[in-house]
């Protein structure tokens, strides 16, 4: 029992560290000076410069975390919603001026999600600022209005209302609005440069590459014709030859790439500055430097190249005596953080694994550059002059049009129109879903969108991927922690402990409620708040008395055994919140209507967990908590979050929610200071993460669709210093999360159907992951919630027939969406327990498993597909020199400081065989939309030709030969990574 008490902290401190991050790991700003062979200074620029080092010496550099955060930003799949959700479907768009007299455009359609039987209203507010989008949830018995749509969107007030447009052209004026937030294709730059050369007119000079070089362009793509080439040009002429013969082109993760190289573009022994080259390579964004040389030679610095246009440089460096790369990245001052980080050394001998870390890092560093004032401001005038424009010729159509039609509001979503006008209304939709899907396939068939837009790269292994934990669950769950692996859940029969693999144990009967808890398993604790109104209470129990009823199956507990448990002054709380670092001690901070009361536990000599501590402490850890202050507050909090102060003397502090702010309570002095004001009608309060940039303190805070990370300063003469500062940033949500969770470099955002990762450096979309009726259920470690399947019984007929009664669309023969029905005979609800392991999340592979509170075990657990997965043996705990030895193997081979690497067991080699042969390579990863059925014959086969003789991208045939369908809510492949079963 000790030793699994003990084996307890790698986990909690790892569920502690998820809420640290540093943007060190993304680089530091430095003043480069370029001079030329004698000395003399040419230019200077203020560029950050990544190189792998974090400049610290730490335990879990950014080395051990580049496996997991390899991610493009802000995907077009995710992104480009008008091409995905609304071209060639049945929608509504509208058009309107806002209280400042900016014209604005509105389009909402209703879709379903990625077709996982989840239907949303799916809007877009197209305005000068930029776009905007917000997904909300469908209800067959509540209809939204505009008004409420962009009430949503933070748009309350019009000096014109909104009036629907009607002719089906809108859809490609829309379709140029979108497009005007960046290119799907890119263009590179890959300038060579010897070694010694300090000018860009020598390295531009230079006429041919030398064999490494031409190795490295190889690795990049393919070498094309560029003389009548159909594909992506990048601005290179492909019928006369003038800017040379040949390139460089490939296709990676549905991006056309084309590479302006400085050696195959033509060469002019007149002309020493190569003009002809500079006008190519000094217009792209993103330049690609090959040095040549070894590494203590004069290393090339940004301020060699002049351009004004280019703004992130990526020096490349081949070792031939270990065969690897060294990366180095410069990026203008100016440019937002993008990833992901290098590792620490930067060093890779895996070549595809460079290519596809180096491709990644340029996708997102083009598009995090057009986020710099040069850019926006430019992208701002250009979308303005084409809001206004459209305005203009929309508005003299509307005056002439049907003024019944131009009536209608949005609550009237495509209503069942009278027989009058109904084959009115079906001719209408039918031209509109007609011109929309023609639009889709120009689009498609000239590239302007990433291939097969919504199924691309999903044969890897994310580090979001879920687990089955306990399948058919059938009990409402109120509130879950971890306890070891197991999970402690408090549901509507009773408190329940769950086991992968095993019959739950109930641990408390039903007249116990717990609404909310904590398991300390550090200091033998578990907290709870139990009942509620006046009866509400907190309990405090020791886990190894827990523990001890576990294993000799005493009776179980009920409300009335729980008397001693009571912390006193506690009656009547309606919230509660720990501090997430249990440094010198444990603080409880309870809200009982408008006060808050401060408890807290020291450490003795009793926290220990040794056998004889054990035995010494009284069964109730009550005694040991301490009444320090109660503190009053205006309005009682919504949400409560404890924040440390860089002392733990004085300085700690409590962010607190209520009305429409956030505000910072001195734990001390119990005054309070003015955070963040929310200046919206309505707020829906979500979290108040604490996470500690550096040591320093900052919140993460939550509330409707936006997350606002504010930096808390120390306390200065009793007060914060609470002021905006240049590392303060805020991005919105697509859709009002319910729950926030914060897994560095991840955050990810819990709704009603869906997860939304994002990376807390700055908020970019990385994916989202519809997950029908999810309920998050724990998340201090690892992550884990509940997702209800249907598993139909009934045929697709019947089903389709029903999902249109229950509709508020029109049934036309363009479109039936299928939507879930509450309720359909021959439907058995299947509700599941998932797990997202944390180590995955935070690249931590060299972790071991926590001892579960139940016995060791066996398991071997059954997919939902009905495929018997491997046991997972729990094996027994190894001595701390083992545990060390491996620690210390995996991190010198993860840094690449190993020769011989760790050998692959046989686990491994049959789990990859197993997954082999689990593929169906006529599965994808994501099914398309009903509209993109209806066009894929036209132009899949177009499509596969193309990329077939053009490319052998790696990324392209993977997702073409490897898809595999998937056993769990996320539609991934849920398997171990490698270095887990070696260190198992």
């Amino acid at each position: 029992l000790m030793k699994r008490f003990h084996s307890s902290s790698v986990s909690e401190d790892l569920g502690c560290r998820r809420g640290e991050f540093s943007r060190k790991h993304y680089g530091s700003v430095e003043l480069l000076i370029s001079s030329d062979a004698d000395g003399a200074i040419q230019r200077a620029g203020r560029f950050r410069v990544e190189n792998g080092s974090s400049g610290e010496n730490t335990d879990y550099a950014p080395g051990t975390w580049h496996r997991t955060d390899v991610h493009l930003e802000n995907p077009e799949y995710h992104t480009r919603w008008y091409f995905k959700y609304f071209l060639g479907k049945v929608h509504q768009n509208y058009i309107g001026t806002d209280a400042e007299k900016n014209p604005f455009f509105l389009s909402v359609v209703l879709s379903d999600q990625n077709n996982q039987r989840v239907p949303q209203y799916h809007s877009i507010l197209w305005r000068k600022t930029g776009t905007q989008k917000i997904c909300l949830p469908y209800s067959p018995t509540k209809t939204l209005s505009v008004k409420s749509i962009l009430s949503a969107m933070s748009l309350d007030k019009f000096e014109k209302s909104p009036r629907e447009i009607f002719h089906p052209e809108i859809q490609k004026d829309l379709l140029v609005l979108e497009e005007q937030e960046g290119s799907v294709n890119f263009k590179f730059g890959v300038l060579y440069a010897k070694d010694g050369q300090l000018t860009d007119d020598e390295m531009f000079s230079n006429e041919t590459g030398s064999e490494s070089f031409q190795r490295f362009l190889h690795l990049l793509g393919d070498t094309i014709t560029l003389k009548g080439w159909s594909g992506y040009r990048g601005g290179l002429d492909t019928k006369n030859d003038t800017t040379g013969t040949c390139s460089v082109y490939t296709v990676f993760q549905g991006h056309e790439i084309m590479f302006h190289v400085s050696t195959m573009l033509p060469y002019s022994r007149e002309n020493k500055q190569q003009v002809e080259r500079k006008r190519h390579i000094g217009n792209d964004i993103v330049t690609i430097i090959f040095q040549e040389g070894e590494e203590p030679s004069p290393a090339f610095k940004p301020s060699m190249i002049r351009s004004h246009f280019t703004h992130i440089f990526a020096l490349v460096r081949y070792n031939k005596q270990n065969d690897s790369y060294r990366l180095k990245i410069f990026s203008e001052e100016s440019v937002p953080l993008f990833g992901p980080p290098l590792p620490s050394p930067p060093v890779f001998t895996n070549h595809q694994e460079f290519r596809d870390f180096v491709l990644v890092k340029l996708i997102n560093g083009e598009k995090a550059t057009l986020e710099t004032p040069t850019f926006s401001q430019k992208r701002q005038r250009t979308l303005d002059m084409l809001i206004r424009s459209l305005y203009q010729d929309m508005m003299p159509d509307l005056h002439k049009g049907n003024n019944m039609l131009n009536r209608r509001s949005f609550s009237d979503v495509l209503p069942e129109s009278p027989k009058s006008t109904r084959k009115k209304e079906e001719a209408r939709q039918a031209e509109f879903v007609r011109l929309g899907q023609a639009l889709k396939l120009k689009t498609t068939v000239k590239g302007d969108t990433t291939a097969n837009l919504a199924a691309t790269s999903f044969c890897k292994k994310e580090p979001w991927e879920s687990q089955s934990f306990c399948s058919n669950f059938p009990h409402e769950v109120v509130c879950a922690d971890s306890w070891g692996q197991s999970l402690l859940v408090s549901t509507d029969a009773g408190i329940l402990l769950i086991d992968d693999g095993q019959p739950s144990v109930q641990v408390f009967d039903k007249t116990l409620q717990i609404k909310q808890m904590n398991v300390l398993e550090a200091l033998d604790l578990l907290i709870a708040r139990t009942d509620k109104g006046k009866d509400s209470r907190i309990l405090v129990f020791r886990l190894s008395a827990v523990q001890k009823d576990i294993e000799t199956k005493k009776m179980i507990r009920s409300k009335y055994d729980c008397r001693e448990n009571k912390l006193e002054r506690t009656k009547g709380c309606h919230l509660y919140a720990i501090n997430t670092h249990h440094g010198n001690e444990l603080r409880i901070v309870v809200a009982i209507r408008n006060k808050l009361l401060l408890v807290t536990k020291k450490y003795n000599s009793h926290n220990t967990l040794t056998s004889a501590s054990l035995l010494l402490c009284p069964e109730s850890p009550v005694e040991e908590f301490q009444y320090i202050r109660e503190i009053c507050l205006s309005d009682p909090p919504v949400v409560m979050t404890l924040v440390d102060g860089p002392t733990g003397d004085s300085d700690n502090m409590i962010c607190v929610a209520y009305r429409h702010q956030f505000d910072l309570v001195n734990e001390s002095t119990g005054e309070s200071y003015r955070l963040h004001h929310v200046e919206t009608n309505r707020v829906n309060f979500v979290a108040a993460i604490d996470v500690y940039e550096d040591g320093e303190a900052g919140l993460l805070l939550c509330y409707n669709y936006v997350c606002q990370y504010r930096k808390v300063y120390p306390f200065s003469g009793g007060s914060p210093v609470v002021q905006p500062s240049a590392y303060d940033f805020h991005f919105s949500w697509n859709q009002v999360p319910y729950a926030v969770v914060c897994a560095f470099p991840y955050v990810l955002a819990f709704t009603t159907d869906s997860i939304e990762i994002r990376l807390v450096v700055n908020g970019n979309l990385v994916h989202t992951a519809v997950v029908p009726e999810l309920q998050l259920v724990a998340s201090r470690s690892d992550i884990y919630f509940k997702a209800t399947a249907a598993v139909s019984g009934s045929s697709d007929t019947s089903s389709k027939e029903m999902s249109s009664k229950s509709s508020p669309q029109t049934p036309t023969a363009y479109e039936k969406p299928d939507f879930p029905l509450p309720s359909l005979e021959g439907e058995v609800p299947c509700k599941n327990l998932y797990k997202i392991p944390l180590s995955n999340l935070v690249g931590r592979s060299i972790e071991r498993p926590l001892k579960s509170p139940l016995a060791p075990k066996v398991i071997t657990t059954t997919t939902s597909s009905g495929i018997t997965s491997l046991p997972v043996i729990h094996s027994l705990p190894l001595s701390r020199m083992e545990m060390k030895e491996i620690a210390s193997r995996t991190r010198k081979e993860l840094l690449g400081l190993l020769d011989e690497p760790i050998p692959k067991t046989e686990s491994a080699q049959k789990l990859k065989k197993v997954s082999r042969r689990q593929s169906d390579p006529k599965q994808g990863a994501i099914r398309s939309s009903s509209s993109d059925r209806i066009i894929s014959s036209s132009f899949e086969g177009y499509s596969e030709r193309r990329h077939l003789s053009t490319s052998s991208d790696p990324d392209t045939l993977a997702n073409r030969e490897e898809s595999s369908p998937s056993s769990y809510p996320f539609q991934l492949i849920s398997l171990y990574d490698e270095d887990i079963i070696d260190l198992k």
